[in-house]
C-alpha cells in the first residue's frame, strides 16, 4: 500500500516497479477466476440497458440512478480494501447522467458521479457549490 505523496516524491522507476509487484500478485488466471465469482455472486437484479432518449422538443434529458447498494466496503480482490468504487456505463446518448454512490469513509457521505452537458454542470458547480466539492486524493486518505 503506497500514499499519492509518495508515489509523487519517488522516481518513475519505482513507481513503475511498485506497479509491476502489485499486478504480479493479482493478474494471475486464479484472481480473475475469483473476480467472476465475486461479480456473478453480487449481481444486481437485471435492469434495463438503456433507459434515455436523445435531445427532443422537451430540452435535454437528465437520468438520476442510485449506486447506494454498491457493495465498496465489502470489496476486496487481494490487495486490500479499494479507496474508491465505481459503477462504469458506456454512456453514448447525449442524455445527461447522474449517480450518486456511499464514500467508502463510511461517514455518511455521498460519492455523485455527474456526466452532464457542460452547461448542467456549470450550474450545479453555481447552484450546489455549497454541498458538492470535487473528489480529490486527499478525502479518499490516498
Amino acid at each position: 500500500e503506497k500514499r499519492s505523496g509518495e508515489l509523487k516524491e519517488r522516481s518513475l522507476s519505482w513507481v513503475a516497479d511498485v506497479i509491476h509487484e502489485c499486478l504480479e500478485t493479482a493478474a494471475n488466471k486464479e484472481h480473475f477466476l475469483g473476480l467472476i465469482d465475486w461479480v456473478e455472486a453480487h449481481r444486481p437484479e437485471p435492469a434495463v440497458a438503456k433507459i434515455y432518449s436523445g435531445i427532443g422538443n422537451d430540452g435535454p434529458t437528465l437520468v438520476v440512478s442510485s449506486g447506494q447498494q454498491f457493495p465498496v466496503s465489502k470489496v476486496d480482490f487481494g490487495w486490500g480494501k479499494p479507496a474508491f468504487g465505481s459503477y462504469h456505463f458506456s454512456w453514448d446518448g447525449k442524455a445527461g447522467y447522474v449517480m450518486p454512490m456511499p464514500s467508502p469513509s463510511g461517514n455518511g457521505d455521498w460519492i455523485v458521479y455527474m456526466h452532464m452537458l457542460k452547461g448542467q454542470l456549470e450550474l450545479i458547480e453555481i447552484q450546489a457549490a455549497h454541498l458538492l466539492r470535487p473528489l480529490t486524493s486527499d478525502y479518499l486518505n490516498i
